[in-house]
């Protein structure tokens, strides 16, 4: 039987500080930071809870990020 793959690292940062940043801005910096996937999400967006390593969700507001998570 094979082995079960082990999921990437996820970078060492912190969602909250993307948190105000202009949306363009925050996903430019998240991606430099080394998350594979970003996300852009409007506000109550409907979206599937799967957890998927090295993906961040950023809830955008007029322009701005208002909501951050890792998965």
């Amino acid at each position: 039987m094979s082995s079960i793959p082990t999921p990437p690292a996820e970078p060492q940062d912190n969602p909250d500080a993307y948190i105000g940043l202009e949306a363009e801005h925050a996903e430019s910096q998240a991606r430099g930071r080394g998350w594979s996937t970003v996300r852009r999400l409007p506000p109550g967006a409907i979206i599937t809870m799967e957890y998927l390593a090295g993906r961040l969700n950023l809830e955008i507001t007029e322009g701005r990020v208002t909501r951050c998570w890792k998965g």
